[in-house]
């Protein structure tokens, strides 16, 4: 039991527990570096734990009794945790059905469902979810327990209106029947707009909640300017960096940054452009990261201005391979950032005004590959080809760099090769992306068509992504068909088998 507590406190405490859960097994199960905790952590031994049977007391509401007594039932062990850490595991066993054993997961969720006692919601939702993807559709058992039922009957109790609602709806003279607002009330509660100058509208408001970082920042930039004495002393901390002579005068820097960041709080990405962290050496960027980021992890606003300001700039000019110290201490940020690292790192580099290079690509492979969990890279891989998101509202980046960083993106052939090296990790993709991609392919075809990495890409898509692939055939073949690469037949031969 005392090697799964790691893991259970990721679904009590985690905001993302699927993820976590997932690197946590996979890094956990390794028996060339630990022998003896690997016999004890495996897909099997956590499901044995989930299912131990375990004996406890129960009061049964009375009926006919003037009492109730406590009787004994048993259950399994899953049972006996919060109903949310339930539905969490049970979530995390969907996603990750192929590291378990098949017939495990159908008897856990099948007893789960069937069981005498009332049920979560939510548990009962990821256990029915857990039992369609494990589960034959000719299933016996379906038949006998009649999941529609208990479907409707959970979403009818669940969109139901609430009491309070109703009562508050009756009594009161309401402009919509469902709505209980009276045209007093809305009176009262409508934000009153002076005139056209005012500061902020509603739309700029609705979208600061969509998380346009800029927009608000730009808008606070204007209400309050930096003052004369930050300005100084971010200068002050600028030229103590350029001639900074060792790296063990890092950890006072970074307090002094800190310190001055917390003082002009919600211009931190400001006071850090004046102060350019970036101008440091690779060897004190480790130095800087763990000073600035200590007590800061679940800031998301704080954790993405400090990756933007001393991390991206150095890979946004980045012409040869970036040194080991500088991705190893990338790789270790990005690991326990990962919203930080995809808004202020992930989408500016692959949004680069010129395009990415060959360096830049390999950084962007080895975040994707060592930091984010595959489920992730396909959300931001689909937010990143929508075409509705172009509006420079995903990514954060500092001001005196914002010029190398464009809203579209600019499909090179290294582009191509960096969403093959994602497909090669094993990441699915959405039918929109798909789709997205099979469009770009038709503009690129005859530009790229003696390009041998864009080759490399069209035999990977097709490989990795024939089940989407069905209503484009034409329209790839056609593709394909302006290409010259050796690979061609290859690709029309994989195109012909879909």
């Amino acid at each position: 039991m005392e090697s799964w507590v790691p893991l259970l406190d990721i679904f009590m405490n985690s905001t993302c527990p699927e993820t976590e859960a997932s690197l946590w097994l996979q890094s956990s199960f390794n028996p060339s570096s630990n022998p003896s905790i690997s016999i004890s952590i495996s897909t099997a031994s956590f499901l044995a734990l989930l299912m131990q049977s375990t004996e406890a007391d129960v009061v049964c509401s009375p009926s006919s009794s003037s009492s109730s007594l406590p009787s004994k039932h048993r259950f399994m062990w899953i049972q006996t945790l919060p109903n949310a850490v339930q539905a969490r595991i049970l979530s995390f066993l969907t996603y990750e059905h192929a590291k378990f054993n098949k017939q495990d997961l159908s008897k856990l969720a099948r007893d789960i469902l069937y069981n005498e006692t009332v049920v979560d919601f939510w548990v009962n939702k990821a256990a029915h979810q857990l039992f369609d993807v494990v589960s034959d559709s000719n299933s016996k058992w379906v038949s006998s327990f009649n999941l529609d039922s208990e479907e409707e009957k959970f979403e009818a109790s669940f969109g139901a209106v609430p009491g309070w609602l109703k009562d508050a709806a009756n009594s009161n003279d309401p402009i919509l029947p469902w709505l209980p607002i009276s045209v007093d009330d809305l009176n009262t509660k409508t934000p009153h707009i002076t005139s056209e100058d005012d500061e902020y509208t509603i739309m700029e408001v609705e979208e600061g909640k969509d998380g346009n970082f800029e927009s608000i920042e730009s808008t606070h930039r204007e209400i309050d300017p930096i003052d004369h004495e930050t300005e100084e002393t971010a200068l002050c901390l600028k030229t103590r960096i350029l001639n900074m002579e060792s790296s063990l005068k890092a950890a006072e820097i970074a307090d002094d940054i800190q310190k001055l960041c917390v003082k002009r709080k919600g211009e931190s990405l400001k006071v850090l452009d004046l102060i350019q962290p970036w101008n440091v050496n690779d060897e004190v960027i480790p130095i800087l990261l763990s000073h600035l980021l200590n007590g800061k992890e679940d800031e998301f606003e704080w954790t993405s201005n400090i990756l933007c300001s001393i991390l991206l700039p150095k890979f946004l000019t980045l012409e040869k391979p970036a040194s080991r110290i500088l991705v190893s201490a990338t790789i270790d940020y990005c690991k326990v950032h990962h919203k930080a690292a995809v808004y202020a790192l992930l989408f500016p580099l692959i949004l680069h005004k010129n395009g990415i290079n060959t360096p830049i690509c390999d950084v962007i492979t080895k975040i994707v590959k060592e930091c984010l969990h595959p489920a992730h890279v396909s959300a931001f891989c689909q937010k990143l080809l929508s075409e509705d998101e172009l509006d420079g509202k995903r990514h954060i980046c500092p001001p005196c760099y914002q010029h190398l960083v464009c809203e579209k993106l600019v499909w090179t052939e290294l582009l191509f090769t960096l969403f093959q090296n994602i497909l090669n990790h094993n990441v699915h993709l959405s039918q929109d992306s798909v789709d997205q991609i099979v469009f770009k392919i038709q503009e690129s075809a005859k530009v790229l068509s003696k390009s041998l990495k864009f080759a490399n890409f069209l035999l990977c898509f097709v490989t990795k992504c024939g089940s989407l692939l069905k209503i484009h055939k034409a329209v790839l073949s056609e593709a394909v068909g302006d290409t010259s690469s050796f690979l061609k037949k290859s690709i029309l031969s994989k195109l012909d088998s879909i």
